[in-house]
């Protein structure tokens, strides 16, 4: 199924080019905006991207643990509440998407990590 010509010019001038180029397996952290009454912060959410998904409305998924619960969040790549996605390291998949990882606890959910050209 085909997107419409001139939907697909309008999601080209809203797409986001800031962000750096990341897939499932990598650790990234992404600063979200919050706004709290009158002002406005950044709160870090720093994970692994277990699933992206692209087209008009892409999203990715990020999962981290905190306290030993897993928590995930789904991130519109191209919305305002994102400020700011930084790579901070990846890791070797075979997948698209890394659902496995929810039912793996310790060092059964490591993954082997890919080295960065210096």
């Amino acid at each position: 199924m085909s997107i419409h010509p001139i939907m697909q010019k309008l999601a080209a001038t809203l797409e986001r080019t800031d962000h750096p180029t990341f897939g499932p397996g990598d650790t990234v952290r992404v600063q979200v905006k919050i706004r709290e009454g009158e002002k406005e912060r950044l709160q870090a959410f720093e994970g692994m991207v277990i699933a992206t998904n692209r087209g008009p409305q892409a999203t990715f998924t990020v999962r981290k643990m905190s306290f030993g619960q897993g928590v995930e969040r789904i991130f519109p790549y191209n919305s305002k509440v994102v400020d700011k996605v930084e790579k901070l390291r990846s890791y070797e998949v075979r997948r698209s998407k890394l659902f496995y990882l929810r039912g793996l606890r310790g060092k059964a959910a490591r993954l082997q990590e890919v080295a960065r050209p210096s």
